[in-house]
């Protein structure tokens, strides 16, 4: 096990599934006839995150990992998605960047120092190897989680094969 499987193949494999829930999403706005931005728009709670913003914390996640563990660049994206068409776009382009991403800039950064903001104004800073297994890795799995349950709880057909396997399912 390297830094690289546990990180982009782990990122690029969610980040697919996600998109996946986002096209049977699609296909239930259009079967059944709604309006998307009942779906783009909602909330679990009132003081969580929309499904939008659950998308673009998803992808930012694994795409600031990746540049902060590589000292990449990562692409900036400006969370002005509104549609679940530009969804799919944010996490195709997320996807696209991962891919580009060689292995050999994340492999041997294990004990690499990463600081990164928590909230409006903090930072943390840990290594690399425990920024991405207790940090960036539950993070995106708990945005994707969100966005699985508020499309579940909102009469989407989808299950557990979708969010673990994607179109696989």
């Amino acid at each position: 096990m390297n830094l690289s499987n546990a990180s982009l193949s782990v990122f690029v494999q969610y980040l697919g599934n996600l998109r996946h829930l986002l096209v049977k999403a699609q296909a239930d706005v259009t079967a059944r006839g709604y309006d998307e931005q009942a779906l783009v728009q909602y909330r679990l709670a009132p003081d969580m995150l929309p499904f939008k913003i659950q998308i673009c914390i998803a992808c930012d996640a694994a795409k600031l990992c990746a540049a902060r563990i590589t000292g990449l660049d990562a692409p900036k994206y400006d969370n002005t998605e509104t549609t679940l068409a530009e969804l799919v776009q944010r996490i195709d382009n997320t996807l696209a960047w991962l891919k580009t991403v060689p292995a050999s800039a994340i492999d041997g950064q294990e004990d690499k120092e990463v600081t990164f903001p928590v909230g409006k104004t903090a930072t943390r800073t840990m290594t690399a190897q425990a920024y991405l297994m207790t940090w960036a890795l539950p993070n995106m799995y708990f945005h994707i989680t969100t966005a699985y349950n508020i499309l579940r709880h909102n009469g989407v057909a989808i299950g557990k094969g979708d969010y673990l396997t994607g179109s696989a399912a």
